[in-house]
């Protein structure tokens, strides 16, 4: 992808609020098929991983799970926030 879009994808994502937060139960089924709706219905998808979550792999390793189960590319990681676009 394109460093401008990229940006701009940043940008846009910096406005938005996040949708599903990921807790002591990490990335499970449910999980997948939820945020696999917000990113067909919305594209653009802001996920916030909590503490608790990161107990069997950390953030970077949730992110790139996140990205990889729901076939996104993975934006930025920022705090404990992950941004996804299909």
């Amino acid at each position: 992808m394109e460093k401008d879009k990229i940006y701009s994808l940043k940008a846009e994502a910096s406005k938005l609020s996040p949708i599903i937060n990921i807790g002591k139960n990490g990335v499970t089924d449910s999980v997948i098929e939820e945020l696999k709706k917000h990113i067909k219905a919305s594209r653009l998808v802001k996920v916030k991983v909590l503490k608790s979550a990161e107990a069997e792999k950390d953030l970077k390793g949730i992110a790139e799970e996140l990205a990889e189960e729901t076939k996104s590319t993975l934006i930025e990681t920022r705090g404990r926030t992950v941004v996804l676009y299909r």
